[in-house]
């Protein structure tokens, strides 16, 4: 993959960061009247629902583009009011199923999805979310199939995107790579949001392979997308740390520590600062980041037990933790990379059993 494939056909999208404000607009618009509606209006009435599962969709992107898990914790909660209000409404189970899927409680989402079937819910929209359900458990098989059935009534963009992704899981990277292009040039939208985050997970992909220097310039393809992108942000400081620039990665993660209530920057904000030699400032960071992890594990643990795991292991310092969260992250999904979790987490402890006294 070479930057000049990114390049290729470069769609035309609205500008990332008048993006986002017209999304922080948008979200706050849709509460205003939620609110105004909720004053003089049955709660479960179409409209209301209808403009609820809009606001959890918007609340739910803004979550993955800025780091917030505030967002998703909102959309949930808003979710469960939807259908309390209107049980048997197809659009108000669809979003619960959809907030329920991004806090990774899986089995619920299914759930969800079933009942909202039954509520006359297409069935081309709930094969796609019980699509990413499934690639998320790695029964990837499962999940290309129902991708391909859902084809029939989705865009090329969005198809080939799904595809994309889930080969380069599957670690079939020549075909996944070719899917990424074949789904940049099937793009035909303005929103600079779905563009990036195709650029991020092809980054994710070269990443995982070791390939330092395509996955930065895919991150950094999402990045001129949109400037305010956490996780390409967070991943491309990654880089840079592995490359030996620690001050890189701590320019682009100082600003996230304060933006996103995600320890997962923080975490890192702390190894970089350690691996520039400013230990002390590294330690506070470091606790900021634990404190933050253990309030995240108590709420939503099966959707942040594994990124627990993994500070724990690395800059938290604490093996055993580590194997008690990686554990744990097994027990609610059995992936290649849940038990990848639970090796490393053996081995940590292996080997300070082995430096013992």
């Amino acid at each position: 993959m070479t930057r000049a494939s990114l390049e290729e056909r470069e769609p035309v999208t609205t500008n990332g960061t008048i993006a986002v404000a017209n999304l922080h607009g948008q979200i706050d618009g849709l509460a205003v009247r939620l609110s105004r509606a909720g004053t003089g209006k049955t709660p479960g009435a179409p409209l209301a629902v209808a403009q609820g599962a809009a606001l959890i969709d918007l609340l739910n992107l803004r979550g993955q583009i800025l780091g917030r898990v505030a967002d998703y914790e909102q959309a949930a909660e808003l979710a469960e009011g939807l259908v309390r209000a209107a049980p048997e409404d197809g659009t108000a189970l669809l979003a619960r199923a959809r907030t329920r899927a991004t806090l990774h409680r899986f089995a619920e989402a299914v759930a969800d999805l079933g009942a909202a079937g039954r509520s006359g819910v297409d069935e081309a929209t709930l094969d796609a979310e019980r699509a990413v359900v499934l690639q998320a458990l790695g029964c990837y098989a499962d999940a290309m199939a129902l991708i391909r059935k859902a084809s029939e009534r989705q865009s090329s963009f969005t198809t080939c995107g799904a595809l994309a992704v889930l080969q380069a899981e599957r670690g079939e990277v020549a075909e996944a790579d070719n899917l990424f292009d074949e789904a940049r040039r099937h793009y035909r939208g303005t929103s600079p949001f779905p563009l990036a985050q195709l650029d991020f997970r092809r980054g994710v992909m070269w990443h995982r392979e070791g390939d330092l220097d395509a996955a930065s310039s895919c991150y950094e393809a999402a990045r001129r997308r949109v400037p305010d992108y956490a996780s390409a942000l967070g991943h491309l400081a990654e880089v840079e740390l592995l490359r030996g620039d620690p001050s890189a990665a701590v320019a682009l993660l100082r600003p996230l520590a304060h933006t996103s209530d995600d320890p997962e920057y923080v975490g890192h904000l702390a190894a970089a600062l350690h691996a520039g030699g400013r230990v002390h400032e590294a330690h506070q960071w470091r606790e900021r980041a634990a404190a933050g992890y253990d309030e995240l594990v108590l709420r939503h643990p099966e959707a942040y037990a594994d990124h627990a795991a993994d500070f724990w292991l690395t800059v938290g310092s604490d093996a055993e933790r580590g194997l008690q969260l990686a554990l744990q992250n097994l027990a609610f999904r059995q992936t290649a990379r849940a038990h990848a979790l639970f090796q490393r987490a053996v081995l940590a402890q292996n080997r300070v059993a082995q430096a013992a006294p």
